[in-house]
């Protein structure tokens, strides 16, 4: 997967990958992020699921490590009403 790069279509991601989001989404499924771990470990992306085939943000494994310890520490909860 060398050729991942933001903002590329989610659908030109490999179709083995699976797209994990939240059991807190809701029963619609329209309203969340998905994330997908990369082949061999190269990284995470993530869409819109809203937006299965839009663009993909690509983040490293250290970068996506760094948000989970920031949201499990509350450092987001400010964003949210």
């Amino acid at each position: 997967m060398d050729n991942a790069r933001n903002g590329m279509p989610a659908g030109e991601l490999p179709s083995s990958i699976t797209w994990q989001k939240s059991s807190r989404s809701g029963p619609n499924g329209g309203n969340c992020v998905e994330f997908a771990a990369l082949p061999d470990g190269q990284g995470v992306a993530v869409r819109n699921s809203r937006d299965p085939e839009g663009p993909a943000l690509i983040y490293t494994i250290a970068e996506i490590k760094a948000l989970l310890e920031g949201a499990k520490d509350g450092e987001f909860d400010n964003l949210i009403a």
